[in-house]
């Protein structure tokens, strides 16, 4: 699967909050490091940390990829996302949009989510 596919895998999941998916496609390493958190370590933590947002949000993204730069069984991409997000507990939608940065590494020969970072770039008034 390329790298791109992964990426597009990633939104499909995202938008279906389809945990298992999303953990299908990080690594056996995984650091995922939301906004406004703490970095999530490990698989257990990124699992917790995805059940948190999805119990608290639903997404409804588009990812737009920026650049995907190769070097052996590493690589990264710049990606920005942009949509709507409703806030369940009060059942509001508000307009989502965020800079990403993965980092891949190649397990097994094939590319996996290694590290994920994002950051807002709609902030909420």
């Amino acid at each position: 699967m390329s790298i791109q596919s992964v990426l597009q895998s990633y939104e499909k999941a995202l938008n279906a909050n389809d945990t298992d998916a999303i953990l299908d496609l990080y690594g056996s390493e995984p650091i995922f490091m939301p906004q406004h958190a703490s970095a999530l370590v490990g698989r257990d933590a990124v699992r917790a940390g995805y059940e948190h947002v999805f119990a608290t949000i639903k997404l409804d993204i588009r990812f737009e990829i920026h650049e995907i730069q190769e070097t052996g069984d590493w690589a990264w991409a710049r990606t920005s996302s942009a949509g709507r997000t409703t806030i369940l507990a009060m059942n509001a939608e508000v307009s989502e949009g965020n800079n990403e940065l993965f980092v891949f590494r190649r397990e097994k020969g094939v590319w996996k989510i290694h590290r994920y970072l994002f950051a807002t770039n709609q902030p909420r008034a």
